[in-house]
């Protein structure tokens, strides 16, 4: 697999229309988006993986924990609230069952609680963590305006407009869309040359040589490499006080050559 090749294809299909678009499975709750967070965040201190702190010798952060039978009863049965532990605890009125307790300084918002209501609701569906899962490429929806769709991309867009009642936006003039497309992979804005060649050309594949062209810029490299970079916390100096030099600037060249030259995972 070639792990660059998802990032160009994002970057093709959302440099057309990049807006912050809601959940495009909304009434479907997903484990490891919307369940996993909570527990993790409220949960997992006493009842994570460190057994040091566990109470109850109860574990939330397991598939067994979650489902198996314990002394305290079962945390969640699927389709099944009254049986399901966590639901209750989580809406008791007696502070002394509620979870998390009030010493925790931990609370769950109204919006969190109905979030594992709904999720225990709909089957409890488990997921581990996101690294450790292949993954599947979703079925596009039907939608009724087909004269927008362009790619499958473009049918989860207009599927949740329709939902929420909205029109698309308009195409982008060409002078808006290579200054979204430049700043998007390069990082840069276009030149004015550069945006008047794209203005004034006429053949049908204009847009697609502009991608072609900007994907093939050093600049590419750059721009992505940074986000690359930034995770592996790359610096060229200490980054305290005195600094004094750090020699790897070399890594730095070979995560953006690497890019440049879309270069595999094995590679």
């Amino acid at each position: 697999m070639n792990v660059f090749q998802p990032l160009r294809l994002t970057c093709l299909a959302l440099a057309v229309s990049f807006t912050s678009l809601p959940c495009l499975a909304a009434d479907r709750i997903d484990f490891t988006r919307d369940i996993r967070p909570i527990l993790s965040d409220n949960c997992f201190q006493c009842h994570g993986p460190d057994a040091t702190r566990r109470k109850g010798d109860l574990r939330l952060d397991t598939r067994e924990g979650l489902f198996q039978k314990s002394g305290g009863g079962t945390p969640v049965v699927a389709g099944k609230l009254a049986d399901s532990e966590l639901h209750i605890r989580l809406n008791t009125d007696d502070e002394s069952l509620r979870m998390p307790p009030q010493k925790s300084g931990k609370t769950l918002t109204p919006q969190q609680i109905e979030l594992v209501r709904k999720w225990i609701e709909q089957g409890a569906d488990y997921s581990g963590h996101w690294a450790f899962t292949a993954p599947k490429r979703p079925v596009p929806p039907d939608v009724r305006s087909l004269a927008w769709v362009r790619n499958p991309l473009d049918r989860f867009v207009v599927d949740r407009l329709e939902r929420e009642g909205l029109q698309p936006a308009g195409e982008a003039d060409r002078v808006t869309l290579i200054r979204r497309l430049s700043l998007d992979l390069l990082g840069l804005p276009p030149t004015i040359a550069e945006v008047d060649a794209f203005v004034s050309d006429t053949s049908p594949y204009a847009y697609d040589n502009l991608v072609r062209r900007l994907l093939a810029s050093e600049h590419y490299g750059e721009r992505w490499g940074r986000l690359w970079l930034d995770a592996a916390r790359y610096a060229d100096s200490d980054g305290f006080e005195k600094d004094k030099s750090r020699s790897v600037w070399a890594y730095r060249d070979w995560v953006i050559d690497s890019l440049n030259k879309d270069l595999p995972y094995d590679q």
